[in-house]
Parts: structure tokens; C-alpha cells; sequence
């Protein structure tokens, strides 16, 4: 259920208090709109973490890229980037790449996001947003019946190019960070592969 606060007043006080919880980490704006993001619960947050071990480890800390968690991403263009951004899960800027670091916040194309899915959250309607910034890839972990989908800008959109389920295996690979990712079976939860391509060497988070 969806709620919406016409009282200033109260809008104000719910985002103080979410300021001083620390509960407003991936709270975002759309369009002006305040985005109030539910906590992550502990499997998301798992996944995040050892997502960004992996890419710390291969290209963070060769210097081939920053990767960074819960990072705020606008627009090249945006005048006040607090009235439209998003918060994507795990964020890959190469050496190179064409976005640009405003310390508070991220402007421009990221090279590669990760989302996280999660119950009543609207990840999908963020792709729209990433692809108007001209985000390279986006790989996308969907817990509602698992999968990985990953979706690559084709000069004007992004489109799924990959996908990875227990009910239609298969491995999807990047063309823009040196990995592969594939679902497999696991004992709690279904387990992402990650494989990097040059050196073979295997994660499975």
C-alpha cells in the first residue's frame, strides 16, 4: 500500500527522523516525488555485500573501476540533483568512464548497476531512469522467483539481453565489466555465480 502526504509539515518531520535513524540511505527523489525506500533485510543486504567484495577485489582494487554501494545517481543535466535520482544497489565506474563524481552524488552514465529486488519495491520502473542517463549495463536480481536479467543500452534504451534461472539455466556475460553470472540451486537461497572471465576464478554469493 502506497502513501502519500499532502501535510508539509509532517512530510518534514518523517524525513528528519529518517535522517537521524540512518533509515533514509536509499530513500529517492522521482520527479520531485520522495521516494521512501524500505529497510533491506538481511538476505538483500548479504547479497550487496558480497556483490561488492567481488568487484572491490578484481577491479577496485587494481584501480580499474570504483565501485560503490547505495551511491545517489542524477543526470548530466539536472540543476538541483536532489529533485530526481536514484539509488542503485551496487554502482561500477570504470577508469574511463563518462559519469562524474560530485562527492555527495554520482551525475551521468554508470558503466554497470546492480539492483536488488525487493517485495513491493519498484525496481523496474528505474531502468527508464538509468537508460535516459545512458547507463551501459544493468544486472538485475530478481528474488521473486529468482532469476538474473541482464539489460545493455542499445542507443536509446535498455534492453534484456540475458537471463539466468534455476527453471532455464544459463549464463549471462557482461559486456562491460570482466564477468559472468550465472543462478544455480543453494541450500538456503539460490546462489549467483560470479565468474571473472580472464582469470576463471569463481564466487558464488
Amino acid at each position: 500500500m502506497s502513501m502519500m502526504i499532502l501535510d508539509a509539515e509532517l512530510e518534514a518531520r518523517l524525513r528528519a527522523q529518517r535522517r537521524m535513524w540512518g533509515a533514509d540511505k536509499f530513500d529517492e527523489v522521482w520527479g520531485g516525488v520522495y521516494m521512501m525506500a524500505p529497510l533491506l533485510n538481511d538476505e538483500h543486504q548479504e547479497i550487496v555485500a558480497r556483490l561488492i567484495r567481488v568487484f572491490e577485489e578484481v577491479l577496485g582494487d587494481a584501480g580499474l573501476a570504483r565501485v560503490r554501494a547505495g551511491v545517489n545517481l542524477a543526470g548530466l543535466d539536472a540543476d538541483d540533483w536532489t529533485l530526481d535520482f536514484r539509488v542503485p544497489d551496487v554502482a561500477v565506474f570504470l577508469r574511463d568512464t563518462a559519469a562524474e563524481n560530485c562527492d555527495t552524488h554520482w551525475r551521468g552514465p554508470a558503466d554497470f548497476l546492480i539492483e536488488v529486488t525487493s517485495p513491493g519495491d519498484r525496481t523496474r520502473e528505474k531502468l527508464s531512469f538509468y537508460a535516459n542517463l545512458g547507463v551501459k549495463e544493468v544486472l538485475l536480481v530478481e528474488r521473486a522467483g529468482w532469476s538474473l536479467e541482464l539489460f545493455r543500452h542499445d542507443g536509446a534504451e535498455l534492453k534484456p539481453v540475458g537471463v539466468s534461472s534455476l527453471d532455464a539455466p544459463g549464463v549471462v556475460r557482461s559486456g562491460t565489466v570482466p564477468f559472468t553470472f550465472e543462478l544455480l540451486d543453494g541450500d538456503k537461497r539460490p546462489a549467483v555465480r560470479v565468474t571473472h572471465v580472464e582469470s576463471a576464478r569463481r564466487w558464488n554469493v
